[in-house]
């Protein structure tokens, strides 16, 4: 059975006050949650990492929001893999849509970044999912094919059980709508069609895939009862203690 987890993206929200405010409230909310039964993941922005990581408490891990494909060099700007191991993550996020459109992050970029977070023994939460346009054009299917293949490109079979996918509607991100539990499920579902037929059966049953664009509280049960999905990229909702604690416990029951 897949272990479920949530990981919280705070994207370029907080001051660092009211980030470890914010994780002190997490902490408590969170002291009886079993680690062995859910992974519990926050992202705050890169000046904020260190700062918070003292905070957090053994169930709760820290989480880049993006990572660059050299550990060390003239890369202005940029962040590697070895730096972020070095001061406490564990998982970064790559592919992100906002970044794919605001930076024109291509799939090449990405694959190169997951090889590079692997490299590290990090987690890479690989982003994939279609705009309103394509959705409207029915190329759905076709773009996440697309993503899936090219982004995991070269990557080998026993590096994919620590790869996290998230299937993020473009146009569900930020704008309240989200895709019907079932919708979210069959593109899961896909996802794992194009990993077995790229490695094995078994090695897409064990990838965890997960739903984000848009969820909280209020809609999280629908998104996690679904078979193919096991968990939640969390984005506006994970700035606020009480509604992300409310997304963990009804994972957790």
């Amino acid at each position: 059975m897949r272990k479920p987890i949530i990981i919280g993206n705070w994207k370029m929200n907080l001051n660092l006050e009211d980030a470890r405010r914010l994780i002190v409230e997490l902490r408590q909310g969170f002291i009886d949650v079993d680690e062995r039964k859910i992974d519990i993941v926050v992202c705050p922005a890169f000046v904020h990492l260190q700062g918070v990581n003292f905070q957090l408490p053994v169930n709760i891990k820290l989480g880049a929001q993006d990572v660059f494909w050299k550990e060390r060099g003239a890369y202005t700007g940029e962040v590697s893999p070895l730096m972020l191991k070095d001061i406490g993550v564990r998982y970064v996020i790559v592919g992100h849509s906002e970044r794919r459109k605001n930076v024109q992050e291509t799939d090449e970029m990405i694959n190169k970044k997951i090889e590079a977070a692997l490299s590290q023994k990090l987690f890479p939460v690989l982003c994939v999912g279609e705009t309103k346009e394509e959705r409207e054009k029915n190329l759905t299917d076709s773009i996440i094919t697309e993503q899936v293949t090219k982004d995991l490109e070269g990557i080998k079979a026993s590096s994919l059980e620590k790869i996290i996918i998230a299937y993020e509607p473009v146009w569900a991100i930020g704008s309240g709508k989200t895709p019907r539990g079932e919708d979210a499920n069959k593109v899961a579902k896909l996802i794992r069609k194009v990993i077995e037929e790229r490695y094995s059966k078994d090695q897409a049953d064990k990838v965890r895939i997960l739903y984000g664009g848009s969820v909280d509280q209020r809609n999280i049960k629908e998104f996690i009862d679904q078979p193919q999905i096991d968990g939640a990229l969390v984005g506006e909702a994970s700035l606020s203690a009480n509604k992300f604690i409310k997304i963990v416990e009804q994972v957790i029951k």
